[in-house]
């Protein structure tokens, strides 16, 4: 018997509503997502990968319980994420974080890397300081920074410096899942494989479940065990990278890999 996936995406959709074109017209109807389903099994990658307007981004948000989905479940380890109460979806956030795509725009530039990766402590579990910053310089130490780095700001590190940040903060929680949206696309090349790389050790240290979401198929072929692409807010093909990436069966993979020259540029770095 196989074990239970740890996240369980069903049947999900997501509907926004504009403003109304005209004073006593319907208000139009935004389909971000369309019936969205997949599962995650523990200590896997699964890139998500589609043009700009495909739904990645609001998967992810759905994912992370920052949207409630118009239909369909979200399950983490077994629990539907829209029906827990406040203090219930606090203490399931624990077990998921997310890692956001430009590290300079998601550290705060006023607080000191201490504040920024001791947060979720603080918040989601109230934890005493001198204990937060234990945590913190474990984090800081487990993607290749110093704990003397603690007491910098984020204008004093480089970009993947700062996305190492920005990671250390997601695992502070000893998270199960992290929702990493578009984590590399603002570094240079050469700065994106460093910080895969520290990914990838990331999870076979940790067991840490990554929920990856890029446009970038090279990048997503080199981390990622499994992979979904999504077109206007509906899965078009599924499958392990090698099977998608070589042998794409639907036109519109087959047109996203076309329209990107040197989709092994990351993976010789």
């Amino acid at each position: 018997m196989s074990a239970p996936p740890l996240l369980d995406v069903r049947e999900v959709q997501q509907h926004y509503l504009l403003p109304r074109e005209r004073l006593f017209g319907p208000r139009p109807v935004v389909h971000a997502l369309r019936g969205v389903s997949f599962t995650l099994q523990r200590g896997r990658s699964l890139g998500i990968v589609g043009e700009s307007g495909s739904g990645k981004s609001t998967l992810a948000r759905v994912v992370m319980a920052l949207e409630t989905p118009s239909a369909g479940e979200v399950r983490f380890e077994g629990q539907d994420l829209a029906t827990l109460d406040a203090a219930a979806l606090r203490r399931a956030r624990t077990g998921f974080q997310m890692v956001f795509q430009d590290p300079y725009g998601s550290l705060d530039p006023r607080r000191k890397v201490l504040q920024t990766v001791a947060e979720p402590l603080a918040v989601l579990h109230g934890t005493p300081r001198a204990e937060q910053r234990e945590r913190a310089a474990e984090a800081l130490d487990a993607v290749g920074l110093r704990p003397a780095d603690l007491d910098k700001y984020p204008h004093e590190f480089s970009g993947g410096q700062r996305q190492r940040v920005a990671i250390a903060r997601a695992l502070i929680t000893r998270p199960q899942l992290i929702v990493a949206d578009e984590p590399v696309s603002a570094l240079d090349v050469s700065v994106q494989a460093q910080v895969l790389n520290l990914m990838q050790d990331l999870q076979d240290r940790f067991g840490v479940t990554y929920l990856f979401i890029s446009h970038d198929l090279a990048v997503v072929d080199l981390v990622c065990d499994e992979v979904i692409v999504l077109q206007q807010g509906r899965i078009v093909e599924q499958g392990a990278p090698e099977q998608l990436f070589h042998a794409p069966q639907h036109p519109y993979t087959q047109r996203l890999l076309a329209a990107v020259p040197g989709r092994g540029a990351v993976a010789a770095a």
